[in-house]
């Protein structure tokens, strides 16, 4: 492989915003793990279920929604204003529709968690925060489409500096109701669901807000003309959107349903596991916006016949992950303890997460090169094979393999919680392999002399 220096210093130019936008929104989540987790396990356990349940909802439907930056991005390069304010304006009649879907699916939760073998007490919370969290879900898709439009007419900093601003509503918010301040009352965990309600209502306004204010968007101009519900547009988006919808769904119900399979064995290994899921995903958003990058640099070249250019960024690429996968591993591994002791004080949800941390530095690498692998076919537009291949290496290998080794005694004793985590890491392992080689054949099978 050929490292290229410039090509290193091209990504990680555009990785860099990319990352400190990512790593604002997931703190939000990082905040209400720390929060609830020093009231006590119960607490963390239920947070970590009912966030199991509604944010792989809530995240499937906002992939649909991802569409329209890639559709506003041809407009905007074409400078058809009336085709951006075109899908903008279908795209807020989807959002409203996803938002009842994601509303309906928040009654049928209670379903699932008073079925999962766990204590009454979290089960209860469980519920509790989801029928508090779901009526952000509007301010949550409203704000997704607002952020879509501005990233496809290439502003990406909005999202990033209102990202900032729901993170400093967030603190106080989980404090007021997680602990009953200024007469509010004390609903432990679940008042996590209140304060992200009201963050993703707070950040739609203030994305609506700058939206109408600055000159750049012209968002009056977006708006006039109101056009009526046009479902041949909202199809368009809607088709767009399933794939991306799909390949975030499964990648990111292969952690968040764990907790749902280890329920049965109480509070500590929910808890042990919620802070390790927590932590690594904190750590992914640091390869996940190389991947953002590569994409974008693969798909200029591409589209600019460079294809000498885009042989150096491509191997480029890959070596920027290994070189990311080793630096996270170096850090997770030793700074597990400094890191679970922010979370909680109990020492035997320490001991498990702490040891779950070792395994999480394990998969740094397969991870790394798959979500590398990813943003390069993405780049192509050859995106097709990473749904089934997701599908497949997550869930056919990796869930299935972790639940045999955590909840079974088929291949070794029962081990809880590090069996899934095992799970996880061939799982990643054989989408990475899977990945990589369709890149390679890709190039194989069309050589690079069309675009």
């Amino acid at each position: 492989m050929t490292f290229c220096n410039w090509e290193a210093k091209r990504l990680i130019s555009l990785a860099i915003p990319v990352f400190l936008a990512q790593v604002t929104l997931v703190l939000m989540s990082v905040v209400d793990t720390i929060m609830a987790g020093q009231v006590s396990p119960t607490d963390l356990a239920a947070l970590s279920i009912a966030t199991g349940i509604w944010n792989p909802a809530m995240l499937a439907l906002q992939g649909i929604l991802l569409a329209l930056t890639g559709i506003v991005a041809q407009f905007s390069g074409a400078n058809d204003k009336n085709g951006i304010s075109h899908y903008f304006q279908q795209g807020l009649y989807l959002a409203g529709v996803l938002s009842i879907v994601g509303i309906s699916i928040a009654y049928f939760a209670d379903i699932i968690i008073f079925k999962l073998d766990t204590s009454a007490a979290i089960a209860t919370m469980a519920n509790d925060y989801i029928h508090f969290v779901k009526w952000g879900v509007f301010g949550f898709l409203f704000f997704s489409v607002y952020r879509n439009i501005t990233e496809g007419m290439g502003m990406t900093k909005p999202a990033f500096y209102i990202s900032l601003i729901g993170l400093a509503i967030n603190i106080p918010a989980n404090y007021i109701f997680i602990h009953g301040k200024f007469g509010m009352p004390a609903l432990g965990g679940a008042g996590c669901g209140i304060a992200t309600a009201l963050v993703f209502t707070a950040m739609a306004i203030t994305q609506v807000i700058y939206c109408q204010l600055s000159k750049k968007v012209d968002a009056q101009t977006l708006l006039a003309n109101f056009q009526k519900p046009q479902f041949t547009t909202m199809w368009t988006i809607t088709k767009v959107g399933i794939p991306i919808s799909l390949a975030t769904f499964f990648e990111v119900t292969l952690f968040a349903c764990i907790p749902l399979f280890i329920a049965h064995l109480g509070a500590v290994a929910v808890a042990g596991h919620q802070i390790a899921a927590s932590v690594t995903t904190l750590l992914f958003m640091m390869p996940l916006s190389l991947s953002i990058a590569i994409s974008i640099r693969i798909g200029n070249l591409y589209g600019q016949h460079h294809y000498e250019q885009l042989k150096k960024a491509i191997s480029t690429s890959y070596i920027l992950a290994v070189m990311i996968a080793i630096l996270l591993a170096t850090l997770t591994f030793f700074g597990r303890d400094i890191i679970s002791h922010l979370y909680t004080d109990d020492a035997r949800v320490i001991a498990l997460a702490t040891s779950i941390m070792v395994l999480a530095c394990i998969y740094q690498l397969p991870d790394a090169l798959q979500v590398a692998a990813n943003g390069i076919l993405r780049g192509l537009k050859h995106t097709t094979p990473i749904s089934y291949i997701t599908f497949i290496s997550y869930w056919l290998v990796g869930f299935a393999l972790g639940y045999v080794l955590a909840r079974t005694d088929l291949i070794v004793p029962a081990m809880g919680p590090h069996g899934f985590w095992i799970g996880i890491i061939v799982g990643l392992s054989v989408a990475a392999i899977l990945l990589m080689l369709t890149v390679a054949n890709r190039f194989k099978h069309e050589p690079l002399r069309n675009a």
